[in-house]
C-alpha cells in the first residue's frame, strides 16, 4: 500500500512577481511532484484571514494576511508519495537564511516573510487548504 496523498502548494505574491512560478513548479516536477490542479488567484485580505486562521493568535497573524493579499498567487494541488513531508523539505526552513541548499525557500525566498512558497504541514491540513482553493 503505497503512501500516496495530495498537498497545497502556494507560489506566494514576491515569486509570482519575481516572474518565478514556472522555474518553481520545474523544481516540483523535478522531484517527482504532479501538478493535480492550479489556479492564479488575488485573495482579498478577509479571504487570507479565513486562510490563515490557525495563526490567528500569532503576532505575525496581520503582516501574513497582508503580504498573501497583497498580490496573484499560484495554488496548486501537488501529488506525490508522501507529499506533504516531500513538499516540507523540498521547501526548506521557513527563515530562507536557515534553509538548506537546493530548497525553495533558499534559491527563491528573500526573507522569513517573503519565503516563497507555502505548504501544508499536515494530511489534515492538505485536505482543509485544498477545498479552501478547490472546494467544487
Amino acid at each position: 500500500m503505497s503512501n500516496y496523498e495530495q498537498t497545497l502548494s502556494i507560489i506566494k505574491p514576491d515569486a509570482v512577481e519575481r516572474n518565478l512560478s514556472e522555474e518553481i513548479k520545474n523544481e516540483f516536477k523535478k522531484n517527482g511532484f504532479k501538478i493535480k490542479e492550479e489556479k492564479k488567484v488575488h485573495l482579498e485580505k478577509s479571504e487570507a484571514e479565513k486562510f490563515y486562521l490557525v495563526h490567528q493568535s500569532k503576532p505575525f497573524y496581520n503582516d501574513l494576511c497582508d503580504y498573501l493579499s497583497s498580490g496573484p498567487i499560484i495554488v496548486m494541488v501537488l501529488e506525490k508519495e508522501n507529499a506533504v513531508i516531500a513538499n516540507r523539505e523540498l521547501m526548506g526552513a521557513t527563515n530562507p537564511s536557515e534553509a538548506r541548499d537546493g530548497t525553495l525557500r533558499k534559491k527563491y525566498g528573500i526573507s522569513i516573510d517573503k519565503n516563497s512558497v507555502h505548504g501544508s504541514d499536515s494530511t489534515d491540513n492538505a485536505r482543509i487548504e485544498i477545498d479552501f482553493f478547490f472546494k467544487k
